[in-house]
């Protein structure tokens, strides 16, 4: 059973033909998408995004209460090893997929720098919670207001917590910036030094 890939509009994504909401693909985009599903060809970029998004390995920075429902994602209720991700991994160079969930103070944001340094390239991240995100309701002068202050984050999980179903449709999403081409953050944006 094929899976049918959807258009750039369904993944939020802005482009000429959302632009242009009237035209649809053209007579020979539509041949070429009807030879790759019937013959099962492909290109080397959808090649290689397919396979990062079913081996993508998680690096968990959790720091408060966001960290338990980080935690409950692996149970066999939501078992995130059906998108390739069961092996939570303790070393950055291992990892490719960083997860920061709760409040990062300034003491840690050092910390947190250097094990995204250290994630070999292509890196991802995810903010979990209200608190890495934006500092949540911590608006004050220990408290870091939202981790892409010092690390590129591709994907916001809003909540406070938010429930481990937030965090899989995070994970969702992510999967499909990958494969609809998006690059990683760190190269749309840069990262504070």
């Amino acid at each position: 059973m094929a899976i049918e890939k959807g258009r750039l509009r369904d993944y939020g994504l802005q482009s000429e033909r959302l632009l242009w909401p009237t035209k649809g693909p053209g007579v020979f985009e539509q041949e070429v998408e009807a030879m790759e599903r019937a013959v099962g060809l492909t290109t080397l970029e959808k090649a290689v995004a397919w396979a990062q998004t079913k081996s993508m390995w998680p690096d968990t920075f959790g720091l408060a209460c966001c960290a338990i429902e980080m935690m409950s994602i692996v149970s066999s209720r939501y078992d995130i090893a059906r998108f390739g991700m069961e092996a939570f991994r303790s070393s950055p160079r291992q990892a490719d997929l960083l997860i920061v969930s709760g409040r990062v103070v300034h003491k840690m944001a050092a910390p947190l720098r250097q094990v995204y340094d250290q994630m070999l390239e292509p890196k991802w991240v995810i903010a979990m919670g209200a608190c890495a995100s934006s500092g949540g309701m911590f608006n004050n002068y220990t408290t870091l207001q939202g981790v892409d202050k010092i690390v590129a984050v591709d994907v916001h999980v809003p909540g406070c917590p938010p429930r481990p179903e937030a965090l899989m449709e995070g994970i969702v999403r992510l999967h499909e910036k990958v494969m609809a081409g998006v690059p990683p953050a760190y190269e749309l944006r840069g990262v504070a030094s």
